[in-house]
């Protein structure tokens, strides 16, 4: 008997005359090709043709902790040696249990119980489904809808763009989802009528209350937000009475609070949690992921309290998982990395160099015609571009203005991250978020960088 000849390979594909790789369909066809990644360390990345990228964002505010850390990388392979995989339904693991007792330590009282996922998207579903069990179990069945603010970004699955503010998204996947009620996010550069941020924020919070009447109280499960503003509002901070005003609504109508803390978490804002910025608008939930495994491994996890997690376990336990829920691989890494933040002080790094780039992009923004607005907290920062500052009109959507800004940023050697919500309809910006072991020395050299980019885009533009 011969043997059956091997498949055969397609070889003709629309990448085949630009050389890129046959089984990719994720970028555009007249999307520029990106380098091919060699190695890294550090902040920094190399691709295979020897050139070296500063990292000013952290990929999208993953790596907070850099590239090779020795300490992450022998947690990995001592875990590795013992076991990759077990299933959290047979067995428990001791990497799962020291993960969990860490963030619950340094997340505080109010979050003593930790679901460990493998990703925000799994955190952002998790968090809804808990929310909604904990209902049921306390007898309020006819809570489900879950307010989230528009613009906000919540993941990428079907559960999470429910709760994800952005009309193009909306459009493309309504038909296989259900839209969740949205409230306006409490922008500061932008606001209706050009009021003050004060008054666009208070007008913010008793949108979130008139929904709540609107929709129904009782039908009201939970209101999800980012308390620093990611991807999708560009590192926005609200005036401090929005945070309160929040919680004392939700807390009025018997509404879950839950924050997403995917990208402020983990230490970034110069706290473990950004919740910490507003002690007296705690949330009920947070969800975590990107640099709380630093990119070390996929990871996210949900925070609740010991009293949610037990009425839900009490009423035959949490109806949810995941195939990699909890595999002790993750763990140990995750732990591993939380464990250099704390070691090393990433924290407190956080808030100190934080406050040194703030400075540093106000600065920018006063000589630079196009940088309209700087805005965040410790090293979540965001720079607002515009066409012109006096009017802060964006450059039409044909310039491609932030993604041209990206390209010479790769020229140069600069990493950078941007986003043009809904088509430009809430502006566009630049994401500053650079590993948390940044020195003052690299802060010098990316801020250099990010200059000769802006000055490069600048003229190109306004010529």
């Amino acid at each position: 008997m011969t043997a059956p000849d091997k498949p055969k390979i397609a070889t003709e594909s629309p990448f085949a005359e630009r050389g890129g790789p046959i089984q990719v369909f994720y970028t555009p066809l007249d999307a520029p090709r990106r380098p091919t990644i060699s190695h890294a360390e550090g902040i920094y990345m190399w691709d295979t043709d020897g050139k070296r990228y500063l990292d000013a964002t952290s990929g999208p505010v993953v790596s907070n902790i850099g590239h090779g850390n020795a300490k992450v990388l022998a947690a990995m392979n001592e875990q590795a040696a013992k076991v990759c995989y077990a299933s959290r339904a047979l067995f428990e693991n001791t990497a799962n249990i020291a993960l969990a007792e860490r963030v619950a330590e340094l997340a505080g009282p109010g979050f003593e119980r930790v679901f460990v996922v493998s990703g925000g998207s799994e955190a952002t579903e998790a968090a809804m489904k808990l929310a909604r069990q904990y209902a049921v179990a306390r007898g309020e069945k006819g809570r489900w809808k879950v307010l989230a603010r528009n613009p906000g970004y919540h993941g990428a699955t079907l559960g999470a763009v429910s709760v994800t503010g952005d009309p193009e998204t909306d459009a493309l996947y309504e038909p296989v989802m259900r839209i969740m009620p949205r409230v306006p996010a409490p922008f500061t550069y932008r606001t209706p009528g050009n009021i003050d941020a004060d008054t666009h924020a208070r007008d913010c919070a008793q949108a979130l209350e008139d929904a709540i009447l609107e929709e129904g109280p009782d039908s009201v499960l939970a209101f999800i937000m980012e308390p620093v503003g990611g991807l999708a509002t560009g590192a926005l901070v609200a005036p401090d009475a929005y945070y309160t005003a929040v919680r004392d609504i939700c807390t009025r109508h018997g509404v879950l609070l839950i924050f997403d803390e995917v990208m402020s978490g983990a230490g970034r804002t110069g706290r473990f949690l950004a919740a910490e910025h507003w002690p007296d608008a705690r949330p009920d939930m947070v969800t975590l992921a990107k640099g709380v495994a630093a990119g070390y491994t996929p990871m996210g996890m949900v925070l609740a309290s010991r009293e949610m997690v037990q009425t839900v376990v009490e009423n035959g336990g949490f109806l949810h998982g995941h195939t990699y829920s909890a595999n002790p691989l993750s763990c140990a890494v995750g732990d591993a990395v939380l464990r250099e933040v704390v070691e090393q002080d990433l924290i407190g790094n956080a808030e100190r160099l934080g406050v040194l780039l703030g400075d540093r992009l106000a600065t920018l923004m006063e000589s630079s015609p196009i940088v309209g607005d700087v805005r965040g907290i410790g090293l979540l920062r965001a720079l607002e571009i515009v066409a012109d500052k006096t009017t802060k009109t964006s450059f039409p959507p044909k310039a491609k203005a932030i993604s041209r800004i990206v390209e010479l940023g790769l020229e140069r050697g600069l990493l950078l991250y941007s986003r043009s919500t809904a088509g430009g309809r809430y502006g566009e910006w630049l994401m500053i978020t650079p590993p948390l072991i940044m020195t003052e020395a690299q802060l010098d050299e990316m801020m250099e960088l990010l200059t000769e980019v802006l000055a490069a885009f600048q003229a190109e533009a306004l010529a």
